[in-house]
């Protein structure tokens, strides 16, 4: 292209052409930096979709807040405290309960933060967890019981437990932290001088070896009725049912006996969240125990006396908040196990022949009995589920008069369940009875489980023993298999005629764990024994909010926390946004590409003259 040159007179300048072909930098227009550009491009995609993670983790976490109370489901899937007690924080507390069963003893030890300093609250009570994460218990055996003659050992039988917890606890905390000794069913057993000697060696000799809080009172043989009402409290504890209600959590009124109240200014009854029922069947023995929402009048030598307990949790006894009235009743001999040998004991007796049809037996399966008197029958199954359950009612005893009405069985008084309003949990047998075989655990329907036991009793046996061969009941042992039929009758009889739970009740549910653990009555027991601790705390003005350390397993409020996290990546996002739009403003370049070159201004054009 040619090139044009015009003179300027007067002017000390020329104009000359340049080829268009040079395209000159123009130096006030930013050359875009393609790393740069690129970096900007993928941090804004890092930060929106770290939000969009956060957005989604504190949606997974907060939905179990929102969760009815009385859905277990969302209970048993929320995972358990498993970390580590950090015993480096000075504002933790701890308890040792020590549990001389029949078999053998086992130590349990908790721990807690301060408390809040709210007399309507509880102690926040967990087990101890060792650094693995792991539950702090040791057991040996045998029994407590088996030194009734030689009481002297009984310190030197404990040590190896109490040296366990001496370990893990703290040695400033020792002398602060309670230790409760306390026997069940194998020492009731034995006569009370048998008792006492054992207590007494304990009493004398703990002490000295050990710093714990201890005194004669933490020592002693625990009564079935205050054993059952350490396993209501420890269960309804863990399943949050002494908390503050939430806007949809089942309610109940709880009326107070006018002569029980501290203070005439007390209400005459309150709404407080439901607390639920227990139902347990072992091998041996069933208990039940449930609170009591109606007044109850109680006479000096009232039957109903040895049957209720009236207790305040709370800390300060003039408050209602915590005042529960729970009825414990153990029946002993109406476990699984000893009915399932009575009632076969009993069977042959009263036939003649030596070969009996057994409805309580899958459909042909044969079974050998030796009786008492060394009499060999033989069983077959006829597998009628129905017939089994009728077979069964003699066992309930319901001829045996009722000395205060109204009655379960056997005689026993028994207060009316509102069974529109309230919830039970089956532990043991009745989730052995559901699960095990059948395959039904949790919640409970009438219709459901005879349907799925009578249909298990009428397959032949030679079937189920295919199936049983072939691991298709993993989770039953022969035993266990063998007595299925009978089992799941028994548990039907007990629940609708005996403890007379309509066929259509819906709040049953079998359980086995709760938060994937077995619940001890030992955490029931420290809960109670514990419960004026805070009085100290209370009236020292000392309120955990002073801390600004927390324990690892104290969850802080979800909300709050969650919040800033989400503020912080919502900051950052914003920020990369607007850093990013104000570098590619700075640009001033059309996104599209022209075929033509920057024309630059004239003033570029323009030299000094003699330049040419």
């Amino acid at each position: 292209m040619a090139r044009l040159s015009i003179r300027c007179p007067g002017l000390s300048c020329q104009w000359r052409p340049v080829p268009l072909s040079s395209s000159p930098q123009v130096p006030w227009i930013s050359q875009p930096h393609p790393h740069l550009a690129a970096f900007l491009k993928y941090f804004v995609i890092f930060g929106l979709l770290l939000a969009f993670l956060v957005l989604l983790t504190f949606a997974v976490v907060e939905s179990d807040r929102f969760l009815p109370a009385a859905g277990i489901d969302g209970y048993m899937q929320r995972m358990a405290f498993g970390e580590a007690t950090d015993t480096r924080d000075p504002n933790l507390y701890y308890g040792i309960v020590v549990d001389c069963g029949s078999s053998g003893s086992r130590v349990f030890v908790y721990s807690w933060p301060r408390h809040t300093g709210n007399p309507a609250q509880l102690l926040d009570i967990r087990q101890m967890r060792d650094l693995q994460g792991r539950p702090v218990v040791k057991r040996i055996t045998p029994g407590l019981s088996t030194l009734a003659s030689n009481p002297d050992e009984a310190s030197a039988y404990l040590k190896p437990l109490l040296q366990y917890a001496a370990y893990h606890i703290p040695r400033n905390k020792h002398k602060e932290t309670p230790l409760y000794i306390l026997a069940t069913a194998g020492m009731r057993m034995l006569s009370e001088s048998d008792q006492e000697d054992i207590l007494d060696n304990l009493r004398e000799n703990v002490p000295l070896d050990y710093e714990f809080l201890f005194s004669d009172t933490h020592v002693e043989v625990i009564s079935g009725k205050q054993e059952g009402v350490y396993a209501w409290i420890g269960i309804n504890f863990v399943l949050g049912r002494f908390n503050h209600a939430e806007e949809d959590d089942p309610m109940v009124e709880v009326e107070f006996d006018q002569t029980s109240l501290s203070e005439p200014s007390q209400l005459p009854s309150i709404l407080r969240k439901r607390t639920v029922g227990v139902l347990d069947m072992g091998g041996g023995s069933l208990q039940i125990a449930f609170e009591v929402p109606k007044s109850v009048r109680i006479d000096k030598d009232d039957i109903s006396k040895s049957l209720i307990a009236e207790f305040n949790l709370g800390c300060d006894k003039h408050h209602t908040e915590h005042v529960y009235r729970v009825y414990v009743s153990t029946f002993l001999g109406y476990g699984s196990n000893s009915i399932l040998k009575l009632y076969r004991e009993q069977m042959a007796n009263n036939s003649r022949s030596t070969s009996i049809r057994d409805p309580c037996l899958p459909r042909d399966m044969p079974l050998e009995h030796t009786t008492q008197d060394d009499r060999h029958v033989h069983f077959k199954g006829t597998g009628d589920y129905s017939a089994c359950r009728i077979n069964l009612q003699p066992f309930l005893n319901k001829t045996v008069p009722c000395q205060k009405q109204p009655c379960s069985f056997n005689g026993v008084y028994q207060p009316n369940i509102d069974f529109k309003n309230s919830e039970f949990y089956g532990f043991s047998e009745f989730w052995y009875s559901m699960e095990d075989v059948l395959r039904i655990g949790g919640k409970y329907e009438y219709k459901k489980f005879e349907k799925a036991a009578s249909d298990f009793c009428s397959t032949r046996w030679s079937l189920l023993e295919d199936r049983y061969e072939k691991g298709l009941y993993p989770q039953a042992d022969e035993y266990r298999f063998r007595s299925q039929c009978f089992k799941s009758a028994w548990m039907a009889t007990i629940m609708h005629d005996g403890f007379s739970f309509p066929t259509n009740y819906s709040s049953l549910r079998s359980a086995q764990l709760i938060y994937d653990r077995e619940v001890q009555w030992t955490l029931g027991a420290i809960l109670y024994r514990t419960r004026f601790l805070p009085l100290k705390e209370i009236q020292a003005g000392i309120l955990q909010q002073q801390s600004s350390y927390k324990p690892p397993w104290v969850r802080v409020s979800a909300l709050t926390g969650y919040q800033y996290i989400f503020f912080l990546c919502f900051g950052i996002v914003v920020a990369a946004i607007f850093f990013y739009i104000r570098r590619m403003g700075g640009r001033r370049i059309s996104p599209v590409r022209s075929p033509l070159h920057h024309v630059p201004s004239m003033s570029y054009f323009m030299v000094d003259e003699g330049m040419v």
